[in-house]
């Protein structure tokens, strides 16, 4: 069977699993098989495929029909300029999350020798694609998951900036290890109840550690803002992804915090996505 046919049988069994991105899935899932990339296959569509590549790609199929996330069967994602490994330990990278980097570029424009936290740091790809930017800044990155560091370790590898990042296993409560001048945090903030409304590719493979804000949804929030009003320098920024209905609730934590609102921004659709302040 050539790739054409293939990638034609694995589109019709993706659109039966109402996967909306059945063509682009299956290529890309093919580049996986033929360690290629999708440029190659879309180029090579008659190239005869011998049967052990033709049987692990069904069996890559099989998985996305079942609603696992492309990033999780490839171990790869594409995040602002970057490829960063990740698994299921890991929240992927979101496009809406890129708003946060070209904002903290422009913030930080004019800026040298800035010492950046990231609360949550999941995959790296916030802090690290800040400092493959910024070549003089330097990152510390916290998570409660060891899983998550070593994947962040790893992509700081990839990345070349390991020797501008120090990681740490702790919970942002507890974490008392210096000054910052700029602060960020995508931290849970969706609300227990509302796990369970999530498409399945998201609340049945991604970690619920990453997406549990609690009862109300901003319980991880506060903690943040708390923890952040006593690490961060006096004029430094802190940079808050948060839900599209959380808004005005996050703004009062963060004012009663001693912080100073500069602006919202709102994401690809529009909605409320990220408050940019300064600790006053």
């Amino acid at each position: 069977m050539n790739i054409q046919k293939a990638i034609k049988k694995a589109q019709i069994k993706l659109i039966k699993s109402n996967i909306t991105s059945s063509l682009l899935d299956s290529e890309i899932l093919m580049s996986k098989v033929l360690n290629k990339e999708r440029e190659y296959i879309i180029l090579n569509v008659k190239k005869e495929l011998n049967q052990k590549d033709f049987d692990y790609f069904k069996y890559l199929v099989n998985d996305r029909a079942k609603g696992k996330p492309v990033a999780y069967i490839t171990g790869k994602k594409f995040f602002w300029k970057y490829e960063f490994d990740v698994n299921e330990n890991v929240l992927i990278p979101r496009p809406d999350t890129e708003l946060i980097i070209e904002e903290i570029l422009k913030i930080t424009k004019n800026k040298n020798r800035l010492r950046l936290l990231d609360i949550g740091i999941g995959s790296g790809c916030i802090i690290l694609s800040i400092l493959k930017e910024k070549k003089n800044f330097l990152g510390t990155g916290i998570d409660l998951s060891s899983k998550c560091l070593d994947i962040s370790k790893k992509n700081a590898n990839k990345l070349n900036v390991s020797n501008r990042i120090k990681l740490f296993k702790s919970n942002v409560d507890k974490f008392i290890y210096g000054k910052y001048d700029l602060i960020i945090s995508n931290p849970p903030y969706i609300k227990k109840l509302d796990l369970k409304y999530l498409e399945k590719d998201v609340i049945n493979f991604e970690p619920k550690l990453a997406l549990d804000g609690g009862l109300d949804g901003t319980s991880e929030i506060r903690k943040v803002i708390d923890k952040s009003s006593e690490l961060i320098k006096i004029g430094g920024k802190l940079i808050l992804e948060i839900a599209f209905d959380q808004k005005n609730e996050v703004l009062k934590l963060l004012k009663d915090k001693g912080f100073y609102i500069n602006k919202t921004l709102k994401d690809l659709s529009k909605n409320d996505r990220c408050i940019i302040s300064t600790k006053t």
